[in-house]
């Protein structure tokens, strides 16, 4: 058994859990989300609470994760999930352009990212971006693919890192 799973997930005012047809659908203040369950637990909604049971011995692992992402999904469409990062280089810049991300990164053109439906992208002194949503896994997603454009590297470290994120330095070349 999960001790993770065996906690209720508390369902705040405001919000809708609904399950059926093998999938739960949350929808609150910053929207909503759907979610396939897997199989092998039941999903109950009871006194303002979700509870998650395992069918046999062995699902306590799928018990733990589906609780988890729940919980994931209730906390998503009241409060959201944010990622800050920044960007650093001479030159180095970022703006939002309609749904489309637009980042000069060094290279010959700029590099262009379509913002995908559910997630906001802010961008405060063309340095600091901030990508936010109600889907926790998306909101890591693009946070994701914003970085794999151009990681910091570690000898000048230039580069887009997460906010608060360390990069461990190299020395460059000596001349003997």
């Amino acid at each position: 058994m999960s001790r993770i799973g065996k906690k209720p997930v508390p369902v705040p005012a405001g919000v809708e859990v609904a399950v059926r047809d093998g999938k739960v659908a949350v929808k609150g203040p910053r929207g909503s989300l759907e979610m396939d369950l897997v199989p092998r637990v039941d999903v109950a909604v009871e006194n303002a609470t979700v509870l998650v049971r395992p069918r046999d011995a062995e699902s306590g692992a799928f018990q733990g994760l589906m609780r988890s992402m729940i919980a994931n999904m209730v906390e998503g469409v009241t409060r959201g999930y944010s990622k800050a990062m920044e960007i650093q280089g001479v030159g180095f810049k970022a703006s939002v352009d309609g749904r489309k991300l637009v980042m000069a990164l060094g290279y010959s053109s700029p590099v262009e990212m379509q913002i995908p439906d559910g997630v906001e992208i802010t961008v405060k002194d063309n340095v600091n971006v901030v990508v936010s949503g109600a889907d926790k896994q998306q909101v890591g997603d693009v946070a994701a693919r914003i970085k794999s454009f151009y990681p910091a590297e570690p000898y000048k470290g230039k580069g887009v890192r997460f906010k608060g994120e360390h990069v461990r330095r190299k020395a460059g070349k000596t001349v003997a």
